[in-house]
């Protein structure tokens, strides 16, 4: 009896010892994040704000198709920075020559920012194809919200602007290119949102 009752001493105490070392190391290793709460009906709810996540469906079914949208997502990393840079520049562009008193101070800004963007970059700009060239004026279109072309005939003036846009033509683009993003562009619009979000 005496051996049963010390057994069980030992079990218990060993069981004591090891549910106490437990809730030792399970204290040790609690971490975590202090989030903000509501109190509804007594229930504590924690509040957590989740980013948006956009699922597109892939609709590949032919090699050729897969290898089109690689090519497609290689050229909007490539242009729409380009086409933010467009924007961005615009608008301070537009901001400083707010500031300018005279129309011909204006203009003067407006040449030697002209010359300065070409100068830094038409190297990298004559590096592009003529697909890149013509997603990049869709992309400008939809950076802006209007075209390549009604941007240079507001800045440079209409004569400059058809100049440009004769030229770009004689490549076959057109700086009146209108950005469709639910219709013929809709793929491209998936694949600006989805690098836009970092998923690709």
């Amino acid at each position: 009896m005496k051996t049963k009752k010390s057994l069980l001493i030992i079990i218990i105490s060993l069981c004591i010892n090891l549910s106490i070392h437990a809730q030792e190391s399970r204290t040790d290793k609690i971490s975590g994040t202090v989030l903000p709460a509501v109190i509804e009906n007594g229930d504590t709810i924690p509040l957590v704000y989740l980013k948006e996540v956009i699922i597109f469906p892939q609709r590949f079914t032919t090699r050729k198709q897969q290898q089109q949208y690689d090519k497609l997502v290689r050229d909007v990393k490539i242009t729409l920075p380009y086409a933010k840079m467009v924007y961005h520049t615009l608008i301070e562009t537009y901001e400083y020559i707010e500031t300018l008193p005279t129309e011909k101070d204006k203009e003067q800004h407006l040449k030697r920012m002209e010359k300065e963007l070409y100068q830094e970059y038409k190297p990298k700009l004559k590096k592009l194809t003529l697909t890149q060239g013509k997603l990049l004026i869709k992309l400008i279109d939809r950076e802006c919200n209007q075209s390549s072309y009604n941007l240079l005939k507001t800045f440079l003036g209409s004569f400059r602007a058809g100049f440009w846009n004769i030229f770009a033509s004689m490549l076959g683009a057109n700086l009146k290119s209108e950005y469709d993003p639910s219709g013929k562009d809709a793929m491209t619009e998936r694949v600006v949102v989805m690098v836009e979000k970092g998923l690709i």
